[in-house]
């Protein structure tokens, strides 16, 4: 969709002050930024530094624009005090001949652009706010059995989850207390979730059984939820309340079972106060385990997650979103249903059985609905390949299929190769297919891929990647392999990193610990600190998952623990293992239960290793037949195979605990029930195979340790000489040529490969600015060896009241301006003018700070507003290199290349502030060319 210029966004000619006010803010926010165009809300309320990104230059600016189209003088201590456009309006408003000044509650707030409730705290006032601008409008579109539809709007959602409520309060609800609800995709359920958080509650989805004659097996696995949770009540359906009870006496905190039609009988609820810290569901990661983990979702993790997926997505009103997906899982509570609810487009909700019985009605639903996304885990797209014919997708049209997720367990890339060459002809376009990475202890989303690119899969070379986790690119003819799928970018404000086993942070293309975190991030396991302590750890979350980064993008390559995906359902092995090893006639202890891939259904086989000494053929049968119907009435799917083992089959550690992966491999190599080899032989192999991989990596990881130490032992030997040197020597010049000549000498005792190129187009006679990329505390260390010693630099003012620091920069002849007082920095701005016109050259971190998140920062717009003033040319500068050797929170510096690119300089047309953005544009564009692929991520996405 194409975006009006700012120049040719219309003022409302009689649309009122605020409204008039907001598009000059727009406008001047939008030229500030225009790749946060899209999607951008401004209204009265809205912070102009934290919110908008305007900086003093920029306010200066604003002011002017304010002033000359509201025909005004403002007054002057406005400009530092004002932290929002109604603080401006309530002065306009006060100037002769206006309204009077009134305070606006946030409910008449007029918003520039969009509908969405971006001011919203609570997942409660997301509802409430489409209940107030439009009750009417169709939300939720329920697709039955019969392909009939049942339409549920924002004012009906809302009335039947009031009703619910005032049933939960009846009972005795009170406001933090749990409420269970385990009920099949429908009205009931949205009605049900929404009514526990009006009542106050908390939601705690689980899922409901296959069939009703399980109801009790079913229930009774439950039990550990809900004694976690500590449920206050459950709501299901009728005919499972009878069965519901008999789970009772396990759950002390469980006082009633009730339908959505008993709780909604009748009576007025009063909604409490909900904030945005206090838990907005617990989401289970375990439906099956002795030691049930929910992760406590809070309304701002939830708001949080649904802007960042919104933002990187680019969602809106006209998307329509086609989901069969569980509502107990977080892909379809959260991506499909409440995304849905925050943006404003519609949902298309089948059940879960209608897509498992019928693949192909998922397809025709997004025909006939013209859906635009949809998600499903990769057996579902492996399912649609293998089970529907030619004939059942005659006439079918995808083309409106902008986005299909693949997530919530291993993605295949021949799946995705494989679902892209078939569907291509039904216009399923290959770019749609986008593999996203997300769990429950983040909300949903860490990582989606940029839009329009596709699959990126890579090839690594298989031994290096097994051996020492270095994920090398594999030459094209090569068939030592492994294939991986990018997962794409980490979300909009949110962070992953590689870890090592000591959560030392690892270089591109080398295997660990992935670990993330950011405002979607969860406190922790409801009920469950230990658990919390485990994985929680300085603001990083422990995904449990293997992973490796590559040009700032995320490949999921296994997972630490054992948990087994099979046909999108969690299945934790201890429980099957110890259900299975009290039958009669297998060996108990002696049963591994494990996942191994199968590329032929894109997902995980389920596989039964047993030990048994059992001979007879007919025993051994009715052995098979019984593992089958425990696994099955435990996890609600069969094995895919159950291997009856001889004894001593099953491998173990020297203290007695099952090796599964060892198991596993033993299987998949078909060596299970074979004679072993003998003992002196299988502990050479062994040996042999532990001192391979752990002499690799613990060569590497010894490498790296002794590098870091060396490097900082280095740095606090040259730096005091530095500093000593630089206080004694009186001329300026001099100060400066020492800190060149001590910053290339550090260089080239640290073994960092470091070159400059492009000094050629830096001005022998004439005054420049130079604007550099910033990405570590390196940067100022390696400018310094890499510039002549003419230029100053522009530091930020808290340097120059420090003793050490400020008086090393003043040697050096640097310029201060001020961050925070707003009259200052405007001040300091005339101050470094001044100062090219005598003939300083300056050089400038734009970005202001540094992050550890690859990519450019929004840049402040100093450096190139006194360029284009004083007519100077400007240099933009890449440094690349910097952040992987040492990035921002991790000092554990690592070796790598540095390379600073002096680039051709620019220059403005103009002095006004126009040109000053197209010059800063120019600088993006200039830096963006000569930076490496994972420097660029973030300003591309």
């Amino acid at each position: 969709m194409s975006r009006p210029s700012p120049e040719n966004r219309a003022v409302p000619p009689s649309g009122g002050d605020a409204e008039k006010l907001l598009e000059i803010v727009l406008r001047t926010v939008v030229e500030l930024r225009p790749q946060a165009a899209e999607g951008l809300h401004v209204n009265l309320h809205s912070m102009l530094d934290r919110d908008l990104g305007i900086d003093s230059l920029a306010r200066v600016e604003l002011w002017s624009r304010i002033e000359h189209e509201f025909g005004v003088r403002l007054p002057e201590n406005l400009f530092a005090s004002a932290d929002t456009p109604a603080d401006v309006l309530r002065v306009l408003h006060s100037r002769p001949g206006a309204e009077a000044v009134r305070p606006l509650p946030s409910s008449e707030v007029p918003v520039a652009t969009g509908q969405t409730p971006d001011t919203a705290r609570t997942l409660i006032e997301v509802l409430e706010w489409h209940v107030h601008h439009q009750p009417q409008q169709p939300h939720v579109r329920l697709l039955g059995d019969s392909d009939q539809t049942q339409d549920i709007s924002y004012g009906a959602l809302h009335q039947g989850a009031l009703a619910v409520a005032a049933g939960l309060q009846r009972s005795g609800l009170r406001a933090g207390q749990t409420v269970a609800l385990m009920l099949p995709t429908g009205s009931d359920f949205l009605h049900g979730f929404f009514g526990i958080l009006l009542a106050g509650g908390v939601p705690v989805p689980i899922y409901p059984p296959l069939r009703l004659s399980q109801i009790e097996d079913h229930l009774r696995r439950q039990a550990g939820i809900l004694c976690n949770a500590e449920a206050k009540m459950l709501i299901t359906v009728t005919q499972a309340k009878l069965l519901a009870r008999l789970i009772q006496p396990q759950v002390p905190s469980l006082t009633r079972i009730a339908s959505v039609a008993e709780l909604s009988e009748g009576g007025e609820c009063m909604t409490p106060v909900r904030q945005p810290d206090d838990i907005a569901f617990l989401q289970y990661t375990s439906g099956s385990t002795g030691q049930p983990k929910g992760v406590m979702v809070s309304h701002a993790n939830l708001l949080a997650n649904l802007r960042a997926m919104g933002r990187a997505l680019k969602v809106g009103p006209q998307d329509v979103f086609v989901s069969w997906l569980p509502m107990y899982h977080d892909m379809g509570l959260i991506g499909a249903w409440l995304g849905s609810l925050y943006y404003g487009y519609s949902l298309v909700l089948m059940s879960p059985l209608a897509f498992l019985a019928r693949p192909a009605r998922w397809l025709w639903a997004i025909d006939r609905f013209r859906g635009t996304m949809s998600a499903a885990p990769n057996f579902a797209y492996e399912l649609c390949l293998n089970k529907l014919a030619d004939g059942d997708l005659e006439g079918l049209d995808l083309s409106s299929w902008r986005l299909a997720f693949n997530g919530a367990e291993p993605v295949s890339p021949e799946t995705l190769q494989r679902f892209a060459e078939r569907f291509v002809r039904y216009g399923l376009a290959p770019t749609a297919l986008a593999p996203v990475y997300g769990l429950a202890e983040a909300t949903l989303g860490v990582a989606f891929p940029p839009l329009d690119r596709g699959p990126l899969i890579d090839r690594v070379q298989r031994d290096a990647f097994q051996t020492h986790g270095n994920a090398l690119p594999a030459e094209a003819d090569s068939s030592a392999t492994l294939r991986f799928v990018s997962s794409g970018r980490p979300l909009p404000g949110h962070q992953i990193r590689i870890v090592d086993g000591s959560g030392i942070e690892l270089p591109e293309r080398s295997e660990g610990h992935l670990q993330f975190r950011g405002p979607s991030t969860s406190a922790g396991y409801y009920r469950n600190p230990e658990e919390t302590r485990r994985v929680l750890r300085d603001g990083w979350f422990d995904s449990l998952d293997f992973a490796y980064m590559a040009g700032g993008e995320v490949y999921l390559t296994g997972r630490a623990k054992d948990l087994i995906i099979r046909a999108g359902r969690n299945i934790y092995p201890y429980d099957v293992e110890a259900a299975v090893g009290n039958l009669p006639g297998l060996r108990k202890g002696c049963i591994a239960v494990f996942g191994s891939p199968e590329p032929a259904t894109g997902t995980e086989r389920l596989v039964v290793l047993a030990e048994t000494s059992e001979k007879d053929a007919a025993a051994r049968q009715q052995l098979q037949q019984e593992v089958n119907r425990i696994v099955f009435d435990l996890t609600g799917v069969a094995p895919d195979d159950i291997v009856l083992a001889p004894p001593h089959s099953v491998l173990k550690t020297s203290s007695g605990k099952l090796r599964r992966a060892a198991s596993r491999e033993l299987y998949e190599r078909g060596e299970v029930g074979r004679p072993h080899l003998a003992v002196w032989r299988q502990l050479l192999r062994l040996v042999l195979q532990a001192l391979r991989g752990h002499f690799g990596r613990g060569w590497q990881t010894c490498r790296a340790a002794l590098y870091a130490a060396y490097l900082w032992l280095l740095f606090w030997l040259v730096t005091p000489l530095t500093w000593l040197a630089v206080a004694i020597l009186p001329r300026q010049r001099w100060c400066r040529s020492f800190t060149r000549m001590a910053s290339r000498l550090f260089l080239r005792l640290a073994g960092v490969p470091f070159s400059v190129t492009g000094l050629e187009h830096l001005p022998s006679s004439s005054v420049s600015v130079l604007a550099a990329n910033h990405a570590s505390y390196l940067d100022g260390v390696i400018l310094c060896a890499a510039l002549p010693p003419q230029f100053s630099f522009v530091a930020k003012r808290e340097l120059a009241g420090q003793w050490i620091a400020g008086r090393f920069l003043r040697k050096l002849g640097a310029r201060f301006v001020e961050r925070f007082d707003l009259q200052r920095s405007a001040a300091d701005t005339e101050s470094l003018a001044e100062a090219l016109q005598t003939g300083q050259p300056l050089v400038f971190f734009p970005e202001g700070t540094f992050t550890r998140e690859p990519g450019l920062r929004t840049f402040h717009m100093g450096a190139f507003v006194l360029a284009a003033r004083a007519g100077v040319p400007l240099l933009p500068v890449a440094i690349c290199g910097t952040r992987r050797v040492l990035r921002d929170g991790q000092w554990f510096p690592r070796r790598g290349a540095i390379h600073v690119n002096v680039c051709p300089p620019l220059l403005a047309q103009g002095p006004d502030w126009m040109e000053a953005i197209k010059l800063r544009d120019a600088t993006t564009a200039a830096l963006l060319e000569h930076l490496d692929e994972s420097e660029r991520t973030r300003h591309a996405g």
